[in-house]
C-alpha cells in the first residue's frame, strides 16, 4: 500500500508560491537587465524584480551561479524556438535554414546567451548544447541519406563548424563589424556551403 503524501498547511504552501514567484521575478529581471547592461549589479537586478538584495542572494547565493541560471533558462527558451522550427518537415537545406532562423533569433533577442556561455566551463558548454546538438545531428544525417548535404564530412564536423560561424557571426555584431540582420545572412549562406548545398539548390 503506497504511502499518502502529507498534505502542507495553507501557509507553507503560499510561503513556497511566493518564493517561486520572486525567483521567476528575479530571472526574468536578470535576463532583461543583463541583455541591456552587462555589468548590471545584484543590487540593480533587485531592483528590477522589485525585491529585495537579500532575496536575490537567497535564491541565487552569488553573481556566478545567477548568471548560470540565467544561460540556463535562454538555452531552454532556444531549445523551444528549434523545436517550434520542426526540423523534420520538409527538405534538409530548408529545415536548415530554419534551424538558423531559431538560433540566431534568440541569440539577438538574448544576447547574453552567446556572451555569459563563453565564462562557462567546458564540460558545462557542452552539457548545455547538447540538446541542440542531437536535434542537429539528426537533421544532419536526414539530409546526408537524402544527398542533400555533402557526405565526405562528419556530422560531428559539420556540427563543430556550425557552433563555430555561430559564435563568429555573434562576436562579429557584438564589436559593430556587421548589423544582425547581415550577420544572419552571412551565416545561412555561409553554413549551407559548408554543408555542400549548391547555390543552385539553395532555398
Amino acid at each position: 500500500m503506497s504511502e499518502i503524501e502529507p498534505v502542507q498547511p495553507p501557509r507553507r504552501r503560499r510561503r513556497r508560491a511566493d518564493a517561486e514567484r520572486s525567483r521567476a521575478a528575479i530571472l526574468s529581471a536578470a535576463i532583461a537587465l543583463l541583455s541591456e547592461r552587462p555589468e548590471a549589479s545584484m543590487d540593480d537586478i533587485a531592483e528590477a524584480a522589485a525585491v529585495t538584495r537579500q532575496t536575490v542572494y537567497a535564491h541565487y547565493a552569488s553573481r556566478e551561479i545567477l548568471l548560470g541560471a540565467v544561460v540556463d533558462q535562454a538555452t531552454q527558451e532556444a531549445l523551444a524556438a528549434i523545436d517550434a522550427a520542426d526540423l523534420d518537415r520538409g527538405p534538409a537545406p530548408e529545415a536548415l535554414l530554419r534551424f538558423l532562423d531559431a538560433s540566431w533569433g534568440t541569440l539577438e533577442r538574448l544576447p547574453l546567451l552567446g556572451r555569459y556561455a563563453d565564462a562557462a566551463t567546458p564540460q558545462t558548454e557542452h552539457a548545455r548544447h547538447q540538446p541542440v546538438l542531437d536535434r542537429l545531428v539528426r537533421l544532419v544525417r536526414r539530409g546526408q541519406e537524402a544527398g542533400d548535404f555533402d557526405r565526405g564530412l562528419s556530422p560531428a564536423w559539420l556540427l563543430a563548424a556550425t557552433v563555430a560561424l555561430g559564435h563568429s557571426a555573434g562576436e562579429q555584431v557584438a564589436t559593430g563589424g556587421v548589423t544582425p540582420q547581415e550577420a544572419s545572412r552571412s551565416l545561412k549562406t555561409t553554413v549551407l556551403r559548408v554543408y555542400g548545398v549548391r547555390a543552385a539548390d539553395q532555398p
